[in-house]
C-alpha cells in the first residue's frame, strides 16, 4: 500500500488541507475501482465502513490477492470535516456559498463526446482505450476558482479512469440503499443483493452532476452520441447510502466492507472465486418513482413508519402536530413502496422533506434528488 498527500488549494493564508489517498494494488494494472467516504462530511459511517476496507485491503495486498487497483479515500472531504458552526457539525454544504458538496461536480460529458468525434472505431476495447483518454485530459484541463473547486477536481482525478466507482455515503435516518445509472439496473442489484438494501434507485440523469454520475454517466452520453461505433459503459459508479447518520456501528461496518470486497472480487479486482449472490431484499425502482414526503406547515413530526416499513398508498407516514392549536395533520403516501429514509430531527418547517419512499407510480421530472 502506498499512500499519497494532495494538497488542496487554500483560500486563507496559513489555513491548508489535504487528501489522504490509499492505493492498493499496482498503479495501471488490471481493473481499477475507486472508493470514497463521506463527501458530506458529516456522514461518519462511511468513513467507519472505510477503515474496515483498509484493513481488508492491506491483508489482500499483502497476500498478492489484487488483480487490479484500488485507490481509498478514507475521508473525502476534508474542508467539511472542519466545519463547526455553533458546536454543531455542519459537513453537506460548503459554508462559503451553501452548496452541496456532492452537486456541481465538473461534468465533463459533452467535452468528451466530441473530442472522440470520427476517432472511435469497430474495436470497443480501443474505443474504451481512447474514451478514457479524453476523460482523464478533460478532467486535467479543469480550473480550481477556490478549495471546493479543487477538492471535487482532484476526487474526480482520482476516479475519472475507473471501472468501478463506489461513492459512500449515508441518509439522516435510513436502511441501506442505493443511487445508480438506469442502464447499469443489473450491476446495482449485484451489489444491492451483497449488501441487503432495501431501495436501489435509478436515473440516467439526477439533476445537478453529484460525483457517481459525473463518473459514469460521460459514458453514456458518448454512447448516445455515437451510437454507430460500440462503447460500453466502461464504468460502474453508485452513491451507497449506509444506512442513517447515527449507524456508527462495528458489526454494520464489518458486514458491508465484506460486501464491498465480494463485489470487487465479482469485478475482477480481487482474487477468488466469488460466493454465491444472496437473494435479492428488493427490485430496482426508478428515482423518478420516489415519493418526498413533504411537510405543509410547522409543528413536531411524528412518525407512524420507521426506516425499512412498507408504505401502502393512502397510508399515514408521519403527523406533524400544530403547536398552537394542537391540531394533527397527517402525511399520506401516494405511492406504495418501502419508506427507506426520513428526516433526524422531529421540527417540521413548510416544504421540509420528512421522508422519502421508493415507488413506481410517480414520474416526478427535473431535479430528482431534490423534494
Amino acid at each position: 500500500m502506498n499512500t499519497e498527500t494532495i494538497e488542496l488549494a487554500s483560500a486563507t493564508p496559513g489555513l491548508r488541507h489535504s487528501l489522504r489517498v490509499l492505493r492498493y494494488g499496482q498503479r495501471g494494472c488490471g481493473p481499477k475501482a475507486m472508493i470514497q467516504a463521506a463527501l458530506h462530511a458529516d456522514e461518519v459511517p462511511a468513513m467507519l465502513v472505510a477503515q474496515a476496507l483498509r484493513e481488508r485491503l492491506g491483508a489482500l495486498d499483502t497476500a498478492g490477492q489484487l488483480l487490479g487497483e484500488v485507490v481509498l479515500v478514507p475521508y473525502a472531504n476534508p474542508l467539511g470535516l472542519a466545519q463547526q458552526l455553533l458546536g454543531q457539525h455542519q459537513g453537506r454544504f460548503d459554508l462559503r456559498d451553501g452548496v452541496n458538496f456532492n452537486r456541481h461536480v465538473p461534468d465533463v460529458s459533452a467535452t468528451v463526446a466530441a473530442a472522440v468525434q470520427g476517432r472511435l472505431g469497430n474495436d470497443a476495447a480501443a474505443n474504451v482505450a481512447l474514451v478514457r483518454e479524453e476523460l482523464r485530459r478533460a478532467v486535467g484541463a479543469l480550473s480550481v476558482r477556490h478549495p471546493v473547486d479543487d477538492l471535487k477536481i482532484q476526487l474526480l482525478r482520482l476516479a475519472i479512469d475507473a471501472d468501478t466507482v463506489l461513492d459512500l455515503h449515508c441518509d439522516a435516518d435510513a436502511t441501506l440503499h442505493l443511487y445508480g445509472l438506469t442502464p447499469q439496473a443489473d450491476l446495482c442489484a449485484e451489489l444491492g443483493a451483497l449488501l441487503g438494501v432495501e431501495a436501489i434507485l435509478l436515473a440516467t440523469e439526477s439533476g445537478d452532476s453529484p460525483f457517481d454520475e459525473a463518473c459514469s454517466r460521460p459514458w453514456f452520453v458518448v454512447q448516445q452520441a455515437h451510437p454507430g461505433h460500440p462503447v460500453p459503459l466502461a464504468c460502474f459508479a453508485t452513491t451507497v447510502e449506509l444506512r442513517g447518520e447515527a449507524d456508527t456501528r462495528h458489526e454494520f461496518a464489518q458486514h458491508d466492507a465484506d460486501a464491498l470486497i465480494e463485489f470487487l472480487r465479482r469485478r475482477g479486482v480481487v482474487a477468488g472465486t466469488p460466493a454465491p449472490l444472496p437473494a435479492a431484499r428488493c427490485a430496482p425502482t426508478p428515482l423518478a418513482g420516489s415519493e418526498p414526503v413533504v411537510a405543509q406547515r410547522s409543528g413536531v413530526v411524528v412518525f407512524h413508519l420507521a426506516p425499512g416499513a412498507q408504505v401502502a398508498a393512502g397510508e399515514v407516514v408521519a403527523d406533524v402536530v400544530d403547536v398552537d392549536s394542537g391540531e394533527v395533520h397527517p402525511l399520506r403516501a401516494v405511492s406504495a413502496g418501502v419508506l427507506y429514509a426520513r428526516c433526524a430531527t422531529r421540527w417540521a418547517t413548510p416544504g421540509m422533506r420528512l421522508a422519502k419512499i421508493a415507488g413506481t407510480a410517480l414520474a416526478r421530472t427535473g431535479k430528482l434528488l431534490g423534494p
